[in-house]
């Protein structure tokens, strides 16, 4: 018999999610798109970088908490949005913020598992009180500029964050006093502020259809087009090719691109479907086929860091988006 305590602590303990081996870009492609596969890839790396690393970013846990519950088990997108909650539940208590692009992203993960459960939770609303309190009066947010495309380098990233973040919170949060003062705030930077390349205008195309008010019928129609437009021959798309960056390792842009990404691929087809492309179109149709016939024995989709070959964290996000690419197509 296991003596009670020992029993007592096996129960408490945290489950157990094993690192993936570190991104390579020749890792073998597997035989057949498997959702456990994906599903132990993100866990991996979702719960892992929030008990090492202690902090929400763009390119892991944050996509992690988007689309980890489309996929079967949960108890690691619950761990990390535990994490995520503490941090919110200490800002309504008086404690400071490690900055303003940390609140929003903590705000976005927590309103995304609170749309797939169906209900506001107090922890999302005061994640979401502190961010319109970071909020500038021209309507956008001190992000994070790290030289880090596409997420960590400019302002307009983040306020497509916040923008989502309002959008998906449920029980009609975007109609309260606080989200209409803050959105009016949000929408008067976006006029003076025009998206700085094709990814930012993905991401607010993606937000538009969440937040009424944020693009017009032709502007989304525009950035449909724009993503028809970039899709390659193979059916994927390409990171460098949706923006104009510079590599850190490197004297030339990485702009030309020779191959398709999960994470540009499964952003567009993503985006597409928010859109209300129809999962048959061909252009939506062939990105899907490509995400089924590219995802890596590890469950995950390989991207090349816009940044270094160092670690290809985008790599994480990329395989989030492909994961709720594939569920938004019917996977």
């Amino acid at each position: 018999m296991i003596p009670a305590a020992l029993l007592a602590a096996a129960v408490a303990a945290p489950a157990d999610f094993p690192p993936p081996e570190p991104t390579k870009a020749d890792e073998p492609v597997a035989k057949a798109y498997s959702p456990a596969k994906a599903a132990a890839y993100l866990d991996g790396v979702g719960v892992g970088w929030t008990r090492e690393r202690k902090c929400v970013t763009c390119h892991t846990n944050l996509p992690y908490l988007m689309a980890r519950p489309k996929l079967a088990g949960d108890a690691g997108w619950k761990e990390v949005r535990k994490f995520f909650e503490a941090d919110a539940t200490a800002w309504a208590a008086g404690a400071k913020p490690r900055g303003p692009a940390y609140v929003v992203g903590t705000a976005l993960g927590l309103a995304a598992t609170d749309s797939h459960a169906g209900k506001l939770t107090q922890p999302t609303r005061d994640a979401l009180a502190r961010m319109w309190k970071d909020q500038r009066a021209d309507g956008g947010w001190n992000w994070l500029k790290c030289d880090w495309p596409p997420m960590e380098h400019d302002d307009y990233y983040g306020v497509t964050l916040a923008a989502l973040a309002v959008g998906l919170a449920p029980d009609g949060y975007a109609k309260t006093d606080a989200a209409t003062a803050g959105l009016t705030k949000l929408r008067g930077y976006l006029e003076k502020n025009a998206a700085p390349d094709l990814h930012h205008a993905a991401m607010l195309l993606w937000a538009s259809t969440k937040v009424d008010g944020l693009m017009n019928k032709g502007q989304q129609a525009g950035v449909v087009a724009q993503l028809r437009a970039a899709q390659r021959a193979d059916g994927g798309w390409s990171l460098p090719a949706l923006g104009q960056y510079r590599r850190r390792d490197e004297a030339k842009s990485p702009n030309e691109a020779t191959a398709s990404d999960g994470y540009a691929t499964g952003l567009a087809v993503y985006v597409l479907r928010q859109a209300g492309v129809p999962a048959a179109d061909p252009a939506v149709a062939r990105g899907a086929a490509w995400l089924r016939a590219n995802q890596r024995e590890s469950g995950r989709w390989y991207t090349r860091s816009l940044n270094t070959d160092r670690a290809h964290y985008i790599t994480n996000a990329g395989s989030a988006f492909a994961v709720l690419a594939l569920a938004a197509c019917g996977e």
